[in-house]
């Protein structure tokens, strides 16, 4: 019998993430470069083949079909191993079944797209359910890594505690973040990032003509802001109220870092919307800020749930982790 350890399953969890993160940053390439029907109307084939005729748009579009292909199995592999080897971690083993189902829902969906053409709203939404399946490999990843880490450090008497406050902080900022992702994916979906030109008033306006694709960047544009301000107090909470938590701290600037990150590639976009290269660059950067933004706010939630419970958070997963060892001796005996 093959015996995984905590290292193995934290460099299947890394293998995740890069691959989730892949097909997240291909289904982003699909939309900018308009390549979505790069192979026409045919699922699992392209325009009917196996190996499509070599346009850059049926290229493109196969590439994120078959990187889409390879998360799905490595989700699922992820879940069988973790369910296996970690069954008495719920947590590790929700992350792990959570990224396999909405990798399974976003690959669905993206076949109906091509099959039928989809409204924006659906279109974005599908945008959405691919986050959630790399947010979800990111909590795999950083939660087993936090597990090999507790394992080699010396037990601390100390206990670790969030108040409740800071816990529905938590909470609300993933929510209002998930909601202006979607606003943004469904600028990208209707066509409007050219609505408001010029940063960072619109159309040289504090507060334009809000009709059409100017209105839907403009809406946006204040979203965006406000999650700017919400990151910074989530942030200065975390950092300067938690002196003895280096998780949570770490994660509290890792989120204010990502949020000012994703403004300036944001203001990137809209300055750089005349030169497709650069503006396709700027677009996948905004991307990838907004992908470990959730990922790490997603993360964040669940720590400040498990630290917020009983005032004995750091005590809970000591436990956690000792059954966790214990389960891996008796699979040794057992071998």
């Amino acid at each position: 019998m093959i015996l995984l350890n905590t290292k193995q399953l934290k460099w299947l969890s890394y293998a995740s993430v890069l691959i989730m993160f892949l097909a997240t940053l291909g289904g982003t390439v699909v939309t900018k470069t308009e390549s979505g029907l790069g192979c026409g109307t045919d699922f699992p084939l392209c325009n009917g083949k196996f190996v499509p005729a070599h346009t850059v748009a049926s290229i493109i579009e196969y590439s994120h079909r078959a990187v889409s292909g390879a998360a799905g199995l490595l989700a699922l592999g992820a879940y069988i191993a973790f369910r296996v080897y970690r069954k008495m971690r719920r947590d590790l083993v929700g992350y792990a079944g959570l990224a396999l189902i909405f990798v399974m829902v976003q690959a669905f969906m993206g076949a109906m797209a091509v099959k039928s053409p989809s409204s924006s709203a659906v279109m974005a939404l599908h945008f959405g359910f691919s986050l959630i399946a790399f947010a979800s490999s990111v909590m795999l990843a950083l939660g087993i890594r936090q597990e090999e880490r507790q394992q080699q450090e010396a037990p601390s008497k100390g206990a670790y505690t969030v108040t409740k406050g800071f816990r529905n902080l938590t909470w609300f900022a993933t929510v209002y973040t998930y909601i202006v992702v979607y606003i943004g994916a469904y600028v990208s979906h209707t066509d409007s990032a050219g609505g408001c030109s010029g940063w960072p008033l619109c159309n040289g306006e504090f507060i334009p003509e809000l009709s059409g694709g100017v209105g839907i960047a403009f809406f946006h544009r204040v979203a965006a802001a406000l999650l700017f301000i919400l990151m910074a107090l989530l942030g200065h909470w975390a950092f300067w109220r938690h002196p003895g938590n280096r998780e949570i701290r770490l994660l509290g600037v890792a989120a204010t870092a990502l949020t000012a990150i994703q403004v300036l590639t944001g203001a990137f976009i809209v300055l750089t919307l005349d030169n497709l290269e650069v503006y396709l660059f700027a677009s996948l950067s905004h991307m990838l800020a907004i992908a470990g933004l959730f990922g790490v706010l997603c993360y964040l939630s669940v720590r400040t749930w498990q630290l917020s419970r009983s005032g004995s958070g750091k005590k809970l997963e000591d436990t956690s982790i000792s059954s966790v060892e214990s389960e891996a001796a008796n699979s040794r005996r057992e071998a």
